[in-house]
């Protein structure tokens, strides 16, 4: 359990954990609030497989994952779900843009052009969060998050400083 909930002593991880936790919770919210443009009517265009039962699952897990992530609450283990779904959206809706046609279930959108730098542009978003998902579970949440709190009072309970906990485990 010390894996999951050790973390650095700063606060850099913070600004990531905001920005993955926001995304991902307001991606999952809107997938509920407008279903026919971003949640089970976006499934079905872009060709996820049982896209009634899909949109729904995936806006929960946005939800929920990103809380966990933007609290900083099991960052590490919360991450990973999250790095799951931005993958599986960039393989559903970005590798057909840059090959120019569909595959496998995956439907083409429909853009004035395709290509790398189409791709890219689409994508920006998507990489974002893939390599934010990654840094996080990678560095874990920091200084300004409940696993910092567990952490610390798990490496040392019997009342050692703050710095002494910290620096003694990293």
């Amino acid at each position: 359990m010390e894996k999951i909930f050790s973390t650095t002593n700063n606060y850099t991880p913070l600004f990531i954990r905001l920005i993955v936790g926001a995304i991902f919770l307001s991606e999952g919210i809107q997938k509920f609030l407008f279903p026919d443009v971003l949640g089970v009517g976006r499934f079905i265009k872009i060709g996820i497989p049982a896209p009634e039962t899909m949109a729904p699952f995936v806006g929960v897990v946005e939800i929920v994952f990103g809380t966990l992530v933007l609290i900083g609450f099991f960052t590490r283990l919360a991450s990973i779900p999250l790095l799951i779904n931005i993958s599986v959206a960039i393989l559903s809706t970005k590798i057909p843009i840059l090959l120019g046609y569909g595959y496998w279930y995956f439907n083409l959108p429909k853009l004035q052009q395709y290509g790398f730098w189409s791709m890219m542009h689409e994508a920006r978003t998507d990489f974002s969060m893939f390599l934010g998902a990654l840094f996080l579970i990678i560095v874990g949440s920091g200084k300004l998050s409940f696993d910092y709190i567990i952490y610390k009072n798990k490496i040392n309970p019997e009342g050692a400083s703050k710095n002494e906990r910290i620096d003694n485990k990293t």
